[in-house]
């Protein structure tokens, strides 16, 4: 072989192994998600966070529970203007009209269709999906941990008391209460100061408005009304139940939570999270008999859908091209229906698309124990169409609102304030707060 000849292919073996070695030791691109969850649920996200990491050799997601909802979105505000924000983060729903009115995001859209996902926008189930939607219905955040209220009842002690059937309006609730006092159950119904199964949900099935404008969808000049609703009605029958013993209020300050109260069989009714389901199964000790339903209405209520809780998942502004094609792989990741069962499996929250939903009652999910009655969730969400009072609640400053409003609960239940009284005032408070918000927000289109 001629010297020059050799030289050409020694060189040649040269790119070739350089080349190799480049592909071998390439780097995975690195991106962050910051999540709210903690405790067991914390763990789920770790885990899911694991399969993807595992499931493809490109991408490695580095996920940072920030403990708490509120701390996730104070924390991604603070780091996004400092420029050291996440790709991902989840902002529960109290948090949606701030990160809209911040354009500190890639719109879901957008961000699936750069990186070459053909998405069937139309799966998600309209009452999740309209929560984090524009006016025109275009997903600004893709549905996540997804949940409703729903109402736990102890069947084995409704047994005892002579309570049959499951409870639909309150005053079938009111009639199991009595009867369970009667039968010696101390606690037949347990309640705390969370507006969002008390106000929020009860307004919506209720067919009532938090707020004017949509509940705010239709512009930042909307102004809290629930002092003027059904709502008034409600606070006052369930004081009513309380001064009869009936309805007992359980917080973690007096010792005992809700949940806890009724999976320690303290009570035997509460209001609550669908995602507490699996924890609820796993709790109450085995033989004892318990299950769930819409939450009640009052009778003769045409009732309407019930509003999805949880949080949803942003894709920040400002990050590079490459983790935003780990971004989108990820979120295609969990959105496969595999996922979307395991997810449902190990938490309690529902599936946000119609084609996980089928894919998890073609598979026998809600069969039986430990996960039917999770199908109520699904049932409560899609019961009637969105309209302007179920759609959902988009309103400034609603973190702070839900803390005016569950002291306004607190002193009628705890300091036996007057129910028309305390609800004017967290209103009149909360009014303030969006006037303020509106001022900030001036000209800025909130669709």
């Amino acid at each position: 072989m001629k010297t020059s000849t050799l030289s050409s292919f020694v060189a040649s073996l040269a790119v070739v192994a350089a080349l190799g070695t480049t592909a071998a030791h390439a780097e995975k691109t690195k991106f962050e998600f910051w999540y709210g969850l903690s405790g067991d649920l914390g763990e789920r996200v770790q885990d899911a966070c694991k399969k993807f990491n595992a499931s493809q050799p490109d991408y490695e997601i580095v996920c940072t529970s920030q403990n708490s909802y509120d701390a996730t979105l104070q924390n991604t505000i603070a780091a996004y203007r400092a420029k050291k924000h996440p790709a991902i983060a989840q902002i529960y729903d109290a948090g949606t009209l701030d990160m809209m009115l911040s354009k500190a995001f890639v719109p879901a859209k957008q961000l699936m269709a750069d990186n070459g996902y053909k998405i069937d926008w139309s799966n998600y189930f309209p009452g999740i999906a309209n929560y984090y939607a524009t006016a025109a219905g275009e997903l600004n955040s893709f549905p996540f941990n997804s949940s409703t209220a729903v109402f736990y009842y102890n069947v084995s002690a409704f047994e005892k008391a002579g309570v049959t059937g499951k409870p639909e309006t309150w005053e079938d609730v009111a009639e199991a209460a009595k009867k369970l006092k009667a039968a010696g159950y101390e606690c037949p119904l347990a309640f705390n100061f969370d507006t969002w199964p008390l106000i929020e949900q009860f307004s919506a099935i209720h067919d009532q408005p938090i707020a004017t404008e949509g509940n705010g969808y239709k512009g930042l000049n909307a102004e809290l009304v629930v002092n003027k609703t059904k709502v008034v009605d409600e606070l006052k029958f369930f004081k009513k139940m309380q001064d009869e013993k009936l309805f007992v209020v359980k917080t973690k300050t007096l010792g005992m939570d809700t949940v806890p109260s009724f999976t320690s069989q303290t009570c035997q009714m509460v209001m609550s999270s669908i995602a507490d389901h699996g924890t609820v199964g796993k709790t109450l000790p085995e033989g004892v008999k318990w299950d769930v339903a819409m939450l009640p209405v009052f009778k003769g209520t045409e009732r309407k859908k019930s509003l999805v809780g949880g949080a949803s998942l942003w894709v920040m502004a400002g990050r590079p091209d490459a983790e935003y094609k780990g971004a989108a792989a990820f979120l295609n990741f969990i959105a496969q229906p595999d996922m979307v069962e395991w997810w449902s499996t190990v938490t309690g929250y529902i599936p946000v698309t119609k084609t996980g939903f089928e894919s998890m009652k073609k598979n026998g999910f809600y069969d039986k124990a430990p996960y039917k009655g999770r199908e109520v969730a699904i049932e409560s969400l899609t019961l009637t169409e969105p309209t302007d009072t179920t759609r959902g609640i988009r309103l400034g400053n609603f973190t702070q609102i839900r803390k005016e409003l569950s002291t306004a609960l607190e002193a009628i239940y705890m300091q036996n304030g007057d129910v028309q009284q305390e609800l004017d005032k967290a209103v009149e408070r909360s009014n303030v707060g969006l006037r303020r918000f509106e001022k900030t927000f001036s000209g800025v289109s909130i669709n």
